[in-house]
């Protein structure tokens, strides 16, 4: 992988490249490493169908701190963890059965 000095926003559901331009999935979460990548199919940008449980046994999408875990809903994700202060970068997707 090349590095570069062109800085770019990165987002929760933004889709990521290689150099080649192949799809490696999209961002699902960050920590101070930098981001977690999804390669499940069918994941999209937090579209409606993925937010909440549609049937028993299924998943719901939430957000969860890496330092406490806590966790909240995916449509109010905070700049910071409500219980420990930290920053968004220790918040990630999660999937509560």
């Amino acid at each position: 992988m090349s590095e570069t000095t062109d800085s770019v926003e990165l987002g929760f559901g933004q889709p990521v490249y290689d150099d080649e331009g192949n799809s490696l999935g999209t961002i699902r979460g960050f920590d101070e490493h930098g981001f977690y990548v999804t390669t499940d199919d069918g994941i999209t940008a937090l579209s409606a169908e993925h937010l909440t449980a549609g049937a028993a046994g299924e998943a719901e999408l939430m957000w969860r701190c890496w330092e406490c875990g806590e966790m909240g809903d995916i449509e109010h994700l905070p700049e910071r963890c409500p219980s420990c202060d930290a920053p968004r970068e220790e918040i990630y997707y999660w999937t509560e059965d």
